[in-house]
């Protein structure tokens, strides 16, 4: 038994015949463990609970001594390895063969390419030390906040980025948090990338590697949402803030020690899992108030963990005192561009239904947050918000906007595709004509 995405040694137990079964139990009633969108009674925003494996597994054989893990930290000309598992070796790197002792090495590029959406350079290279050998990539390229004549903004490599992006649940309707194929991870990407969008905010859930690995290699940007545990209530969670109350001191919030420690542990071993991967430029907290407490500590801790990304410590309301950005969620009224002395992130906005019988999950619910019966009056609405609301607030100095969301989930109909992802709701000249406006401004 364990927890985390580690692996686990199993030579001591092997015998000369083996087999092996693996087996998950997930009982959404204990709100210890993370759990993300799941519920027992679907519905809305809330989706069909699953049990069961659905992230890779697999089996390997090294060497008794072999590579543990690899650390890799980079900056806009170099990128440091720490090995472990082995202290000695040599790294192939663009044709030549460096050594390393004490299981570090420092590789720099002969002629340095900063990885972005636009152009996603990825160096690789391959270790080897005793008999075991590794290999796998990186990119390089910096995140920064600096001052501009409209505010503070995110940078990617030293220059201000307008991070256009979209939430990104990662449902399936036949496999639920498992796509019917690995295949099906680039196709959305290339579908995104294909309407102008830059960034995906991967909404409280964890994807396999195969996810990650297409987002650096394809170039789209990451916002890796925290996985949240402990209780949700509408009333405080949703009501209160839907009428403006957004300011709530969170050192009380959630006061089960074991839910917290559940939760710290799990953002300890999520960032653990996919530091490595240089698309990620945004760490996510706390979303909307779920399950959130003493959220300027979490933070702290985060930031300790890893201190290259940016922090969203609390995405939509319940700000504390500590966070990289000032991160809103609008979808009931005109945003406007707010003051703040923090990067300002419109982490959630539009989530405009538009709902295609032949392809809808529910065909007795449907819910978004504007309704449309035609694709003609949906791309007018998509248009014009971007338009009137997201445009002007780019020029004044937004950083980012993400916006609700990829696809249709169950009951949700705001998706530029549909849940099948059969079809795309968004006419793609349009999109792009769009994201162009965004970036030039």
């Amino acid at each position: 038994t364990f927890e985390g995405y580690a692996g686990i040694d199993i030579t001591a137990f092997l015998k000369e015949e083996n087999t092996v079964s693996i087996c998950v139990t997930d009982d959404l009633n204990k709100k210890e463990f993370p759990y993300g969108k799941q519920t027992l009674k679907r519905g809305g925003m809330w989706y069909t609970p699953f049990s069961g494996i659905w992230q890779s597994v697999w089996m390997e054989i090294v060497p008794k001594e072999s590579i543990r893990s690899i650390h890799i930290e980079t900056t806009l000309t170099e990128a440091k390895l720490t090995i472990e598992g082995q202290s000695e070796g040599s790294v192939l790197f663009e044709e030549d063969e460096y050594p390393f002792t004490d299981g570090k090495i420092v590789l720099s590029p002969k002629d340095p390419i900063c990885w972005t959406p636009e152009n996603p350079k990825l160096y690789e290279f391959m270790i080897r030390a005793g008999e075991d050998e590794v290999t796998s990539y990186f990119a390089l390229r910096s995140l920064s906040v600096e001052k501009t004549e409209n505010g503070p903004r995110l940078c990617l490599n030293g220059k201000p980025y307008f991070f256009h992006g979209l939430l990104d649940q990662g449902y399936w309707p036949d496999g639920l948090c498992t796509p019917p194929d690995p295949a099906c991870f680039e196709e959305d990407l290339l579908a995104m990338k294909g309407l102008g969008f830059n960034t995906l905010r991967k909404h409280i859930k964890v994807e396999p590697a195969q996810f990650y690995y297409d987002c650096d290699r394809l170039g789209m940007i990451v916002f890796q949402d925290m996985i949240n545990n402990g209780t949700y209530s509408f009333f405080k969670d949703t009501l209160l803030p839907t009428i403006g109350i957004k300011k709530l001191n969170d050192s009380k919030m959630e006061p089960n020690e074991k839910v917290r420690e559940m939760f710290l542990n799990s953002m300890e071993l999520v960032v653990s899992h996919l530091r490595n991967y240089p698309s990620i430029c945004l760490w996510t907290i706390f979303n909307e108030g779920w399950g959130q407490f003493e959220s300027s500590k979490a933070y702290d801790k985060l930031k300790e963990l890893d201190p290259s990304r940016f922090i969203d410590t609390a995405s939509g309301w319940f700000h504390p005192e500590k966070s990289d950005v000032e991160s809103l969620h609008v979808y009931f009224k005109k945003f406007k561009m707010p003051k703040a002395d923090k990067p300002i992130l419109l982490s959630e906005f539009g989530g405009y239904s538009l709902k295609l019988k032949d392809h809808s999950f529910n065909q007795g619910k449907n819910y978004g947050y504007r309704f449309y019966k035609d694709n003609a009056a949906f791309m007018l609405a998509l248009k014009k918000l971007y338009l009137k609301e997201i445009l002007p607030a780019v020029k004044a100095g937004l950083s980012g906007a993400i916006y609700t969301q990829v696809s249709d989930v169950e009951d949700e109909t705001n998706g530029l595709l549909t849940y099948d992802r059969a079809v795309c709701k968004a006419v793609k000249e349009s999109m792009r004509v769009l994201a162009q406006k965004l970036l030039d401004s």
